[in-house]
């Protein structure tokens, strides 16, 4: 880690401050990049293409996992949800992406310069996405997801003991995880 105790001790009451409590530090160098996770994207989401924080409009895999690379300390934030309906994903997304906002915020303000959310879901802001970062009406909001920057959200978070399966049904409980990138 890059992060001393005293810093790591700062970003952890930045989080509970902001009602985060379930959460873990990694070492980044372990998040597992994957082509596979950009073929599931392109072949498999109805938000590809059509979102600006999704791909196409992420970097390439590559890129992607060089960005990782780029830092020495992150964080997993883990969110469990359950839906009455398929379509109440999105608010509770678009509810808990906006706080992960807030939260990068807090953390750059504190000196964190390279702080950099992914969110647990796609972006779900705007009713209509324009699908394009030139056009999108939240830029300074929008983020990617783990998985738009081809993370393998699976074998990621089960490495550092997280729980995560497949639902089947919509009424079963969702894990979704966010990562903070930090230093």
């Amino acid at each position: 880690m890059g992060l001393n105790t005293v810093q790591c001790k700062q970003i952890d009451e930045i989080l509970q401050a902001n009602g985060y409590s379930d959460y873990q530090w990694i070492d980044p160098q372990k998040i597992i990049v994957a082509q596979w996770v950009r073929m599931k994207c392109m072949f498999g989401c109805g938000e590809y293409g059509r979102g600006g924080a999704c791909p196409p409009n992420t970097p390439s895999v590559a890129e992607c996992e060089r960005f990782f690379k780029e830092y020495a300390d992150a964080l997993i934030l883990h969110f469990a949800g359950r839906m009455n309906q398929p379509e109440d994903r999105h608010a509770w997304s678009a509810k808990i992406n906006a706080g992960l906002v807030k939260l990068e915020r807090a953390v750059f303000l504190a000196g964190y310069p390279r702080a950099f959310q992914l969110f647990m879901d796609s972006c779900c802001f705007c009713k209509t996405c324009t699908g394009n970062r030139e056009t999108c009406e939240q830029p300074r909001m929008a983020r990617p997801a783990p998985e738009a920057m081809a993370v393998d959200v699976y074998a990621t978070v089960r490495q550092f003991g997280f729980e995560i399966n497949v639902r089947t049904d919509y009424d079963q409980e969702m894990d979704r995880y966010a990562f903070l990138m930090v230093h």
